[in-house]
C-alpha cells in the first residue's frame, strides 16, 4: 500500500545496537537457581522450583525438633496435662525463635531466600500459633474460683 494524498511513509526509528558484553555480565550477576551454591547447604534435595510457603511450612514442620514438639504436644493433649502443655508451648516458642528469628551471622539464609530455595516461614508461624493457642485452651484448668 502506498501513501495516502502527501504522506511519506515514516521511517523506522532505530536504536543502537546493544552490546552483549552488558548483557552477559547482568546474566552473571543476577541471581539464579544455577549460582545457588547456598541451597545445596540449605535445602539440599531443591528441585530449582521457587519454595512457596506450603512447602516451607512442610520442611520446618519435618525438622527432628518439630516431629518432638508434635508427639510431646499429642502426650500433653491426651493427658490434659497444664504442666506438659507449658513445656510444649514454651518448646514451639524456643523452636520458632531459634529457626526462623535466629540469627545468621553468614547471610546464607537471606541469600537462600533471595535464590528461591527458602520460601516465606509465615504459615508455619500461624499453625504454630493455633496450636499453641488450642493446647492452652484444652490443657487450662476447668476448677471455677468461688467468691467466698
Amino acid at each position: 500500500m502506498g501513501s495516502v494524498r502527501g504522506m511519506t511513509p515514516r521511517k523506522r526509528l532505530r536504536l543502537p545496537p546493544l552490546s552483549r558484553a552488558p548483557l552477559a555480565a547482568l546474566a552473571l550477576i543476577w541471581p539464579s537457581s544455577a549460582l545457588a551454591e547456598v541451597c545445596s547447604t540449605e535445602r539440599p534435595g531443591w528441585d530449582g522450583t521457587p519454595a512457596t510457603a506450603i512447602s516451607e511450612a512442610l520442611f520446618l514442620a519435618s525438622s527432628l525438633p518439630a516431629v518432638l514438639l508434635i508427639v510431646a504436644t499429642a502426650l500433653a493433649l491426651r493427658f490434659r496435662s497444664k504442666w506438659g502443655g507449658l513445656a510444649v508451648v514454651s518448646g514451639w516458642s524456643i523452636l520458632i525463635t531459634l529457626r526462623v528469628f535466629g540469627t545468621d551471622p553468614t547471610g546464607t539464609r537471606q541469600k537462600a531466600t533471595i535464590e528461591g530455595c527458602i520460601g516465606s516461614p509465615t504459615l508455619f508461624i500461624a499453625l504454630v500459633a493455633a496450636i499453641c493457642i488450642a493446647t492452652i485452651l484444652y490443657t487450662a484448668p476447668t476448677e471455677r474460683r468461688s467468691n467466698d
